[in-house]
Formats: C-alpha cells, sequence, structure tokens
C-alpha cells in the first residue's frame, strides 16, 4: 500500500490534494513526469501528473478534481489509507535549460502540473512570468506556491472575483506583446491550450503543451493515449506527455476525450448510487 500522508481539500472541495509515501518514486522523478494509481484490486488505472516531489521524505503528490467515478474513490481515501499501486514515474521530463524569459501558463487543475515546471525554470536562471486562472476567486489552487515558484505572477478569473477579469489568454497576449518570452510553457484544459498555442506562433514563441488523452498502460502498448503532433502519430506516454504546442491536434484530441463521456457519467451515476446506500 502506498499510504497518503496529507490530504487536502481546494476548490470547495471538488480538488483534493494527497502526499503519498512512494520513496523509489520520489527519488526518481523529475518536473514533468507522471504516475498511474489504482485505489484497490477493482479500481481502474488513473494517470496524474505530479505536482510535487520529496526525495528526503520520500513522498510524492498529486492534485486531482473529482469527476467520475474512480477521482470520487480517490476522494474517499484518507490520512492512514492508500493507494494499491502507485506506478511511475512515467513519461518524459521536461526540458529544462537557462533561455531567458519563460511565460508559464495554467489553468484549474494544470497549475499543479505547471507548479513544478515553472519552479525548475526560475532555478535554471530564467525570468518566468506566471499566469494562471479559474473559472473563480473560490477555485483557485496553488497561488503562494506558483508566487514562490515565479519571478511575476499574474491572475486571472473568469468573473472577475480576483486579478484580471477575463481568460489567461487576454494575459498571455499583453505578455507577448511587452516581454517578449523566449518560451511558453501552457497546461490546463484542451480549450485553453488551443487558444494559448496560437497567440504565441503569432509571436514565434516556442511553446510546450502537457497533453492529458485517455490513457490504459503508459508504457505505450495499448495506443489508447495516441494524439496527432505535426500530422505524426505520438503516444502521450511514451513520447509526451509534453509536446510542442504549434504541433497538436487539439480538434482530435478534444474528439478523444469524449468518446465515452456517457459510459463514464453512467458508471459514476451507479458507483453514486451505491455508495450513498451503504
Amino acid at each position: 500500500m502506498f499510504k497518503i500522508v496529507k490530504r487536502e481539500e481546494m476548490s470547495q472541495g471538488t480538488v483534493i490534494l494527497n502526499e503519498i509515501e512512494a520513496p523509489a518514486i520520489a527519488k526518481k522523478a523529475k518536473p514533468g513526469q507522471f504516475v498511474i494509481l489504482k485505489a484497490n484490486e477493482d479500481g481502474e488505472r488513473i494517470p496524474l501528473t505530479m505536482a510535487e516531489t520529496d526525495p528526503e521524505k520520500g513522498t510524492i503528490t498529486i492534485i486531482y478534481m473529482v469527476v467520475g467515478k474512480s477521482t470520487d474513490l480517490f476522494k474517499s481515501l484518507q490520512v492512514g489509507e492508500g493507494y494499491q499501486d502507485v506506478i511511475g514515474p512515467l513519461g518524459k521530463a521536461t526540458h529544462i535549460e537557462k533561455v531567458g524569459t519563460v511565460v508559464c501558463v495554467g489553468g484549474g487543475t494544470g497549475i499543479a502540473v505547471l507548479h513544478p515546471i515553472t519552479r525548475a525554470m526560475k532555478d535554471a536562471g530564467n525570468h518566468v512570468i506566471a499566469i494562471i486562472g479559474a473559472r473563480s476567486k473560490d477555485l483557485l489552487i496553488m497561488e503562494d506556491h506558483m508566487r514562490a515558484a515565479s519571478d511575476d505572477l499574474r491572475i486571472c478569473t473568469d468573473d472577475g472575483s480576483y486579478g484580471h477579469h477575463g481568460f489567461v489568454t487576454d494575459v498571455l497576449k499583453e505578455v507577448c506583446e511587452k516581454e517578449k518570452p523566449d518560451e511558453a510553457v501552457l497546461i490546463g484544459p484542451v480549450p485553453m491550450m488551443k487558444f494559448a498555442s496560437l497567440i504565441t506562433k503569432d509571436y514565434d514563441i516556442p511553446t510546450l503543451v502537457s497533453l492529458n488523452p485517455i490513457m490504459v498502460d503508459g508504457t505505450g502498448m495499448c495506443g489508447g493515449c495516441r494524439v496527432s503532433i505535426g500530422g505524426k502519430t505520438k503516444f502521450a506516454c511514451v513520447d509526451g506527455p509534453e509536446f510542442d504546442g504549434h504541433e497538436v491536434d487539439y480538434d482530435e484530441l478534444m474528439l478523444r476525450l469524449q468518446a465515452y463521456c456517457d459510459e463514464e457519467k453512467e458508471c459514476h451515476k451507479s458507483f453514486c448510487t451505491i455508495r450513498d446506500s451503504a
């Protein structure tokens, strides 16, 4: 068992943080890599990019949104309990080097994935501008972590309850015009990454995105996580999860992510009915 040593509910209980004992993974993991977790013997394998690692404590931190049966099951796990399986680190680590000015843009739970990359970019000597956003102030996560990890933090909310009233793409365009970044890292909902990539492409800024397609085994064998990059098929689990944001076929990715929505909703509904009647 991979024991949970810290648990925190964020965004009105819709986003959960788990710090998990996994010393072997914590020792080797690098920014951008992910793990696959399974709650119990009958559980689904869920890939999640690590938000934090602590080699000294031997722990990794994941942050996820409760959206279906498996993440609802994850939410039920308390401190002292744990996951049956945690496999990793998987995927390729982020390429980190000193390039000058880097703009790091995160939306929703993508901020958790963005955090270690942002910090690594700053530690490499880059001037880091971070832009994070959520639908409202109550749903914003990791503000203090991102402030510490960057040189300049800018916040956006869709409803204007905090920071800039509007989308992260609004502020990204301003940064591209005034700051002329040397590189961009974009992590969040697929539509956000799509439109943010269009902006950085207009300004000829090299751009990295982290993709979250449907995934099963995480080793390149099942082909479920295939994505089209520059017209070629890639597997996010072994070739990614990070790719050139200007080469991604975002429309295809969104269609593939919607492939099992009806089945997922029905499965979650049945799970909730059984859980609530127990």
